[in-house]
């Protein structure tokens, strides 16, 4: 967290969490939400704040062992922004241990 911001907030536009109440997210304990969201929505200022808000050893973690869904397409990006393999990722493993369906 980044303590020469006074609010305890990230940089963040409202308009990424239009689902919340934007002045009352905790930071801090919706940090895998929050990751997620961005990873998923951002682009790269986005996420050049996310690393500077909650640091690149947190974003890793979550990524690595808490964040159980992101689209193939984040999933790509994120391997190669980081660059960590997706292997690595929990979402990915979690999608490759269940095989959707075909019609």
């Amino acid at each position: 967290m980044d303590l020469n911001n006074p609010n305890g907030k990230p940089n963040f536009a409202p308009k990424w969490f239009w689902d919340f109440d934007y002045n009352k997210i905790d930071w801090q304990a919706s940090y895998k939400t929050v990751i997620a969201r961005i990873i998923e929505r951002g682009n790269e200022r986005e996420w050049t704040e996310l690393i500077r808000f909650y640091g690149k050893d947190t974003i890793l973690n979550a990524l690595k062992n808490e964040i159980v869904y992101l689209p193939d397409y984040a999933i790509e990006e994120v391997s190669k922004y980081f660059p960590i393999p997706k292997e690595e990722m929990l979402c990915y493993t979690r999608r490759q241990s269940r095989p959707g369906h075909w019609i």
